[in-house]
């Protein structure tokens, strides 16, 4: 398993992180539960994208001054795809956050818990996923054409379910709940469980991180194969993908009220799912070089957003 990963880089990436994770845990919620503004999620966003530039930029200087130019500026071409895809994927993520909370109207207050929950429980799974993934492509190459094709499979079906409405009260793991717990139909602050008359219920927050959990889960499902397409380093994918959610949280006040102008989007998000599955699956045969999938990946999202803005979704029907 070859990586540019060692004790001095994977110690400071640890730090950063830490640090950057009771930044956000103490100052986001300075005075206490609260609505977080436009104003003070834009700032957090720009934030966290500037962190991931910075750490990236220093990391190229350590392997320029370490290793040569030729690595240094590879490593950081890499990172720079990785992070943009990874963060493209994390507003799908956001979408469907933005689904469950509406759907089982989250207190505003309430919503700031659940999304830290949501971005610990997603760093954890992306780490554990990623370091097995390194370890089986090592000894099964050919588990790349999986991916590939799971990818390709993937952006077809995001296509095609573009600009539908999801149907919450059919997914399962919400079904299985309300079939076998007691579920009570008020919130009671942040508690998960409450008690009435000596019986257990489960408040909606249980229900609705168990819910964020899940998406976790499915979505890292979906991005760690897309960032093995780029590159197979551990370092290198793990870091883009923190870096990507740790500005979850703000990405997702600052989306909630502009889910809707930004309605192309999935279709973008399925053709870079396509893009990256197909480089993956002539991954033996076209040696794509990283710059090129960094332009286009950019170019894409790009196009998307901006025909989003100029082409407004007509109004849903009440």
């Amino acid at each position: 398993m070859q990586t540019i990963g060692n004790i001095w880089l994977w110690g400071g990436f640890a730090i950063v992180v830490i640090v950057a994770l009771l930044a956000d845990l103490v100052l986001m919620r300075h005075g206490g539960p609260h609505k977080v503004t436009f104003k003070e999620a834009l700032w957090w966003s720009i934030g966290w994208i500037a962190l991931a530039l910075a750490f990236n930029a220093g990391l190229w200087w350590y392997l320029h001054e370490t290793a040569g130019s030729v690595l240094a500026n590879r490593i950081g071409l890499e990172f720079l795809t990785g992070y943009l895809v990874e963060k493209s994927l994390a507003v799908d993520n956001i979408f469907v956050f933005l689904m469950v909370m509406t759907y089982f109207a989250v207190p505003e207050e309430q919503r700031q818990r659940v999304l830290v929950i949501g971005v610990l429980g997603a760093i954890v799974l992306r780490a554990i996923m990623i370091f097995a993934g390194a370890v089986l492509l090592t000894k099964f190459h050919w588990l790349l054409y999986v991916f590939g094709a799971f990818l390709l499979l993937t952006g077809v079906k995001m296509w095609f379910s573009a600009g539908k409405e999801p149907d919450l009260e059919a997914n399962p793991v919400l079904r299985w709940m309300r079939g076998h717990l007691r579920i009570s139909p008020q919130y009671n602050g942040n508690r998960l469980v409450t008690e009435k008359d000596g019986v257990r219920w489960f408040t909606p927050l249980f229900v609705v991180l168990i819910l964020i959990a899940v998406t976790d889960v499915i979505f890292a499902v979906d991005s760690i194969p897309a960032i093995f397409a780029i590159t197979t380093d551990p370092f290198i994918v793990l870091t883009s993908n923190v870096f990507a959610v740790l500005g979850l949280r703000a990405m997702f006040f600052l989306l909630a009220g502009m889910a809707d102008r930004f309605h192309l989007l999935p279709y973008g998000l399925a053709v870079v799912l396509v893009f990256i599955g197909v480089k993956m699956l002539a991954i033996d045969l076209v040696k794509l070089p990283v710059w090129v999938s960094l332009a286009a990946v950019a170019l894409i999202i790009g196009t998307t957003v901006v025909l989003s803005l100029l082409r407004p979704a007509k109004p849903k029907a009440a």
